[in-house]
């Protein structure tokens, strides 16, 4: 066989990866051998592809069993149908001798896939399903009921996206706010308390947290660097009450994640609950994730412990990450934007995610 070089792998890959094939083969050919030979070595590497049944029709999972009479079944034993396909799958890949042991949200991560195990569920439900599907599915859509929902929707022939918000009809429609959620000083968690801390005229100063391993920083003399002249401040007490659990983040992700991070899963959660909205229920939806985001001193202090929280230190205090996290942990898929203009950063994103709303990027 001939030798590859770097610069010919490299382009071969590159070509490799705009290809919709479950296996490529990379082969360099002797352009100096005789025609013949070159002819009858590219027929020998094609495969014919099977003949499509009479009427079958161009849509996904068209000419296969599981497409068979699909679209006459109501909604829901449609989606009973793909999710018990979806977990047979699963089960077969992780290799367990039924599917009771997969759990419909638990995410693919938690369940112990890998890259080569995605492959190799994407292929196994091409092959029953008809559906095109990409390498990257499993990461797209999580967890098997999400993932089966896709399925569902890719062999019907088109990808359904429900939204539980109304979206603006036109530019000039108005935007109203529907649903808040905020933590701030003075014990303040929900916009109900901060509209009390305000009308009441309330303190929100405390003394330093106790639950913070943080030292006497007190000293009286104002030019002592490391430590304040002050014995109070605005703090949120609670900041290290988050629950991990909850959004499928393993406790070791959670320490090294910033504290703002955390505290924007937990008010974007309760900001939709404010609103009158399950977040399950957006999941798969165009909604829009915009954050506004200045503060970025938690890397440098985590990094400290970087040995023993290898691998999520990065991604967990980067800002970028902040509203993709958000997008993610729900299944949202409109845009994802984390912004940072210093104190104006919160005005901005309202503001970025005003006109895509008005233009109808997202909902």
């Amino acid at each position: 066989s001939l030798p590859i070089t770097a610069e010919h792998g490299l382009a071969m890959l590159d070509a490799a990866l705009g290809l919709d094939l479950p296996a490529v083969v990379a082969s360099p050919m002797n352009l100096s051998a005789p025609a013949g030979e070159r002819h009858a070595l590219l027929r020998g590497l094609v495969r014919k592809a099977p003949r499509k049944p009479a009427g079958s029709g161009g849509s996904a999972g068209a000419g296969t069993v599981f497409g068979a009479g699909f679209a006459e079944l109501d909604e829901e034993a449609q989606r009973g149908l793909v999710l018990e396909v979806v977990r047979e799958n699963v089960a077969a890949v992780l290799g367990h001798a039924d599917q009771s042991a997969i759990e419909d949200d638990t995410a693919f991560g938690e369940l112990g896939f890998d890259s080569l195990m995605s492959i190799e569920l994407r292929n196994r439900l091409r092959t029953v399903t008809g559906a095109k599907l990409a390498g990257t599915v499993i990461f797209d859509h999580p967890t098997p009921v999400a993932l089966a929902e896709f399925v569902r929707t890719t062999v019907l022939g088109s990808r359904s996206r429900t939204a539980a918000v109304a979206t603006a009809g036109g530019t000039d429609e108005p935007i109203a706010v529907v649903g808040m959620a905020c933590r701030f000083p003075g014990g303040v968690t929900s916009p109900e308390g901060l509209w009390r801390l305000v009308s009441e005229g309330l303190d929100g100063t405390s003394e330093f947290p106790a639950n913070r391993g943080w030292p006497d920083l007190y000293d009286p003399d104002p030019e002592r660097t490391g430590s304040s002249y002050v014995r109070t401040g605005g703090f949120l007490h609670g900041a290290d009450g988050f629950d991990p659990e909850f959004f499928g983040i393993s406790p070791r992700e959670a320490t090294a994640m910033d504290p703002q991070h955390r505290l924007l899963l937990e008010t974007a959660w309760e900001a939709l609950e404010n609103a009158g909205i399950d977040p399950t229920s957006l999941r798969g939806s165009r909604t829009g994730v915009y954050t506004g985001l200045m503060h970025h001193d938690y890397a440098p202090r985590v990094g400290r412990y970087a040995a023993s929280l290898e691998g999520f230190v990065g991604t967990s205090t980067a800002a970028s990450v902040a509203s993709g996290r958000i997008a993610y942990t729900l299944g949202l898929e409109g845009p994802s934007m984390t912004v940072d203009t210093a104190c104006s950063s919160s005005l901005v994103a309202t503001h970025l995610a005003v006109q895509a709303l008005r233009q109808g990027e997202c909902s």
